[in-house]
């Protein structure tokens, strides 16, 4: 898996490109997020648009960002899934806990007003 991050605005954004799985990438993204996040980032949009594939463990990080986030009085939102990814999602039914947004600017304006 890529990744990359990019802070604008006091908003987190994450993009992800291959499979979301365990492995050495994943847990370096956890630990970068982990260090943004200390320095006061509350809200946080990952793009899965370019993820192909995603296991149970792939899931459990997201859940875990989402509850990092949550915890601080923040909030993460997953911006337009792949359709097997939302298939994923909502055969799990986690899209229930998770906001999906279509795009970048859908995303920020939810996040910024889930704050106020």
């Amino acid at each position: 898996m890529k990744y990359q991050t990019e802070l604008k605005d006091d908003l987190l954004f994450v993009r992800l490109e291959g499979d979301l799985v365990a492995g050495k990438d994943t847990q370096q993204m956890i630990e970068e997020v982990d260090v943004i996040q200390d320095g006061k980032a509350l809200l946080c949009a990952i793009d899965l648009s370019n993820v192909r594939f995603m296991d149970s463990s792939g899931m459990g990080v997201l859940v875990s960002l989402l509850t990092k986030f949550r915890n601080r009085g923040g909030e993460l939102v997953l911006i337009k899934p792949s359709d097997h990814i939302r298939k994923l999602l909502i055969v799990t039914k986690l899209n229930a806990i998770f906001t999906i947004a279509e795009n970048d600017d859908y995303a920020a304006q939810f996040l910024k007003e889930s704050i106020y």
